[in-house]
């Protein structure tokens, strides 16, 4: 949505000129910003029609490269502790046991293959399961170990 200004023409001649609601905040940004308190800006939005909010919404994401609804959506995330940002890939997954299955020496084999444990730890590991497998592998390896295990009869997670 645009409002719609008064401007004087080169000839002094007054003509409406139509701005979009940018604009308009631009120039109350500029004659009270040092003046504007947090307040007065809630008090301002609420007064505007909602497609004026909307297109302010529209020209602000697109002014500082940023999307409402990308912020939306990690907010839940920051306020659980995410570590990372939502923008970035994970790049290390733990891989998790969380059954070994009906065919549990497979499996035991199949840890020690990977793990480099003994018998009686491999045995322990998946006999303890849900318990992760392997800890910050890169996304290839944790795959890799994953179809292995279940293969072997295993269920298994990535996180």
């Amino acid at each position: 949505m645009a409002g719609f200004n008064i401007k004087r023409g080169p000839l002094g001649d007054t003509s409406l000129k139509r701005v979009s609601l940018f604009e308009t905040a631009s120039n109350l940004r500029r004659l009270l910003m040092s003046n504007i308190t947090k307040d007065q800006v809630i008090e301002w939005l609420s007064a505007q029609p909602i497609l004026e909010l909307a297109a302010l919404v529209k020209d602000l994401e697109g002014k500082w490269g940023v999307s409402a609804a990308a912020a939306v959506a990690a907010g839940p995330a920051a306020g659980a502790g995410a570590a990372a940002p939502a923008a970035e890939a994970q790049t290390e997954f733990t891989v998790i046991l969380k059954d070994a299955g009906a065919n549990k020496i497979g499996v035991i084999k199949e840890v020690r293959a990977i793990t480099g444990l003994g018998l009686k730890e491999a045995k322990d590991l998946v006999e303890g399961a849900p318990k992760p497998v392997k800890e910050n592998a890169p996304k290839a390896e944790a795959e890799d170990i994953k179809k292995k295990l279940e293969a072997a009869g295993a269920k298994v997670e990535l996180k």
